[in-house]
């Protein structure tokens, strides 16, 4: 009988490709997700429990039930804007739906945890590649909420033996080639996205938010990988644990940064479209560059990513233009 993964937040973008990732690796995703941003549509490889992390009782009597060897984590509050403004809100949600999801692992004798955590940990440290050795800063309450979390899981391996494998990730894009699952978030609020929708009409022009920033073309410059590459480390993290590998922090990106004006370059080459932009004033808590090392992940993990910028907005593409949900 196959094994069983719960994975929280498994209805959203990052974990719906997730649980297409396990299912293809023989594995039954079960979906924790209580709906609030993901989709039941693409809970589409497994069960879903409709359960709320904030409700301790719901994490019980989900994992009583499907007896799972192993968690992936992925559901937390992501928008770092609405962190400035409400930090309070991100530290009670993402801080505290952990420690239950993590005491009720321990006590249902589940051991394995893989946990989604963010390169928003380092904060704003520019000029210099972010690797899982670069000291971690966070300028912002989603940042800190999930460096709280990895500091959490490090308690609980010390003390109760909990086995832990942390991707620190940066900026996630694409879709599912196959088209099954894509990116849809209410509200939309990441770049590619809301790119392509500015170019199609469903919504008025681009905000650039700030073009003064200290990079070659004044606008922010992030590292893009693809969500497909990121759902087959994630099965590769937990194969890792399984195989009784110490716990590790990966972080998973392409080593390529590109600016904003960069990506809207990619985009009219795919799209044969020009992108309406309008220019925006700095959002407080972005970062002007963050860039990956993954060296770490390549060498140790297995991993690579096989898919450049060009196919990340190309398969968005394909998907913007038939969403299923």
């Amino acid at each position: 009988m196959p094994d069983h993964v719960l994975v929280t937040g498994g209805a959203g973008y990052i974990g719906a490709h997730a649980c297409k990732a396990l299912a293809a690796a023989g594995y039954v995703p079960v979906t924790f997700d209580n709906l609030s941003t993901g989709w039941e549509a693409a809970v589409r490889y497994g069960p879903l429990v409709k359960g709320d992390l904030m409700d301790r009782a719901s994490i019980d009597v989900a994992l009583a039930e499907w007896k799972p060897v192993a968690v992936m984590h992925f559901a937390a509050l992501s928008l770092v804007g609405e962190s400035m403004r409400d930090p309070g809100l991100y530290w009670r949600v993402n801080v505290g739906g952990a420690l239950n999801l993590i005491e009720a692992a321990i006590a249902a004798g589940v051991r394995d945890f893989v946990f989604s955590s963010t390169c928003a940990t380092y904060g704003d440290q520019d000029g210099v590649v972010l690797d899982e050795d670069t000291p971690q800063r966070p300028i912002n309450a989603y940042g800190a909420s999930k460096l709280a979390i990895e500091q959490m899981l490090g308690n609980f391996r010390a003390s109760h033996g909990l086995r832990t494998v942390i991707f620190r990730y940066f900026n996630v894009a694409g879709a599912d080639p196959d088209g099954e699952v894509g990116e849809h978030h209410d509200p939309e609020t990441h770049l590619i996205p809301l790119m392509l929708d500015a170019v199609t009409g469903k919504r008025g022009a681009l905000t650039v938010f700030g073009s003064d920033y200290p990079t070659e073309d004044g606008t922010c410059v992030r590292d893009y990988v693809h969500v497909t590459d990121l759902a087959a480390a994630h099965v590769l993290g937990l194969r890792w644990l399984q195989d009784g590998r110490d716990p590790a922090v990966f972080c998973l990106g392409t080593g390529q940064g590109y600016s904003v004006r960069e990506v809207l370059d990619h985009a009219r080459v795919v799209t044969n479209r020009a992108v309406p932009v309008v220019e925006g004033a700095r959002r407080a808590g972005d970062a002007a560059k963050l860039v990956c090392g993954s060296e770490r992940a390549v060498s140790d993990l297995g991993w690579a990513p096989a898919r450049g910028l060009g196919d990340m907005i190309r398969d968005a593409w394909h998907w913007s233009q038939a969403p299923r949900y």
